[in-house]
């Protein structure tokens, strides 16, 4: 494993190894390996962020390593300079890139071009690292995925709902997309996905029977503001509130992978009675990236 670019790419051992070292690494941060000593990371974003940003500084210090943050007026990814132009230049001067950006094609690039481990922190296809801590805080609060029904609701086709369906692909839990027809995974996409991995409902009290853990993401992603008030209209009866939920299994779970907006895709009642999972959640984002970081080094070595 030399990056993390995608859940598509990973095996089921490699996530499962993830997983696990995340979770010890979380039992004592004061421990973590110094396997990033003397290196110096970059974070690429030209998108923005609050917990992706401060995860992976965290991360990188307890890890041993110096980060510098380059946001998208420091640095014009995928704008001006070729992106195999930055990634040779980089690679000269730094050990590793954390890249948030809007097209994936830039961070499969980046790695291509670049020799430096290079780590996707989100693109408008993928968000491998979220999916990683949230399956992290599922093995945490129910013991494990197997056997488990997960259901996301709202947009089936943003790069949570894509990233969820290639960890269903590579781990072989079921998995439900809730979603109104304009907002299901497109066939283009399917088309790549193992036939049987994921169930495609278009009710979402349907949706949500049996299911163990009820996840939602925001309705308006960045770079979709223009369309904010057709989706929020077309996906309000997807709102998980107290009476969807009342339909999933009495002692089902919600998670966010935050930023939540309250009132839209989830009631301020329902946050706050799962508070403590979803900002287990957000931690664990932390401890699932140090694990990325330190597979790919010791591998490396």
């Amino acid at each position: 494993m030399k990056h993390l670019l995608s859940i598509e790419e990973l095996t089921r051992e490699q996530i499962e190894k993830i997983v696990d070292l995340a979770i010890l690494l979380k039992k004592d941060r004061k421990a973590s390996p110094q396997v990033l000593a003397g290196q110096q990371w970059a974070l690429i974003f030209t998108k923005s962020s609050t917990r992706t940003r401060v995860s992976f500084e965290v991360g990188i210090r307890e890890l041993g390593g110096q980060v510098m943050f380059l946001s998208g007026a420091d640095i014009q990814l995928g704008r001006g300079e070729p992106i195999k132009d930055t990634a040779r230049v980089l690679s000269r001067m730094i050990h590793g890139a954390v890249i948030r950006t809007f097209a994936q094609q830039d961070v499969v690039d980046f790695a291509k071009y670049g020799t430096i481990p290079t780590i996707n922190a989100l693109t408008d296809d993928e968000h491998p690292c979220q999916i990683l801590a949230d399956l992290q805080t599922i093995k945490e609060r129910l013991g494990g995925w197997e056997g488990k029904r997960i259901c996301f609701l709202g947009d089936g086709d943003c790069n949570v709902a894509r990233s969820w369906i290639w960890a269903s692909a590579r781990l072989g839990f079921e998995l439900v997309i809730g979603a109104p027809k304009a907002f299901q995974p497109q066939e283009t996409f399917m088309s790549g996905v193992p036939a049987g991995t994921v169930r495609v409902v278009d009710d979402p009290v349907e949706a949500v029977k049996g299911c163990d853990v009820l996840y939602t993401d925001v309705w308006v992603s960045m770079g979709k503001e223009a369309e904010s008030a057709d989706r929020i209209e077309t996906l309000r009866p997807w709102q998980i509130n107290d009476t969807l939920l009342k339909q999933a299994k009495p002692d089902a779970i919600v998670m966010h992978c935050l930023p939540a907006y309250r009132g839209k895709e989830i009631t301020d009642e329902v946050m706050e009675a799962n508070a403590d999972i979803i900002f287990d959640e957000a931690e664990n984002r932390l401890h699932a990236q140090k694990a990325v970081i330190v597979e790919i080094v010791q591998q490396a070595s």
